[in-house]
């Protein structure tokens, strides 16, 4: 391992700070590891936009909203060849989530995945992309 020195402005290390104490780090310098690490990450997969990849793509949405379970359903039925399992759940009265799981190019299932959440009423979407082979890389 090597030591380098980073100078960090004070705004920015008391986010670092928190994101430490909220993440259970022991220490600055895994905090960094793990923001190096995931970043690095998504500069390999934003370059690499035909390489396989796994991923998940969670969101909420209000189902009483004019159309959207509908506009939803019909969004994974034309990239069926991408789901591999959906799961919904029930928060409330009225607030669904919904968390699927992908698989395919990265190009492809960021581009499902951009245009699932950029939907009318979806609420909190979010993708999370794993490059075939990333645990390996990590190590």
């Amino acid at each position: 391992m090597q030591r380098v020195t980073v100078t960090l402005d004070d705004d920015l290390m008391a986010e670092l700070d928190r994101l430490m104490a909220d993440g259970g780090y022991a220490n600055r310098s895994e905090a960094i590891r793990d923001l190096t690490r995931a970043g690095l990450a998504r500069l390999r997969a934003d370059a690499t936009p035909d390489a396989p990849c796994v991923a998940a793509v969670v969101y909420t949405y209000d189902h009483q909203a004019r159309e959207v379970a509908r506009r939803v359903t019909a969004t994974h039925h034309d990239h069926h060849d991408l789901t591999i399992s959906s799961m919904h759940v029930h928060l409330d009265q009225d607030q669904c989530l919904e968390v699927s799981i992908l698989k395919g190019s990265i190009g492809e299932v960021r581009h499902f995945a951009d245009h699932l959440v950029a939907q009318r009423n979806i609420q909190n979407g979010e993708v999370v992309i794993i490059p075939a082979g990333a645990a390996k890389r990590l190590r």
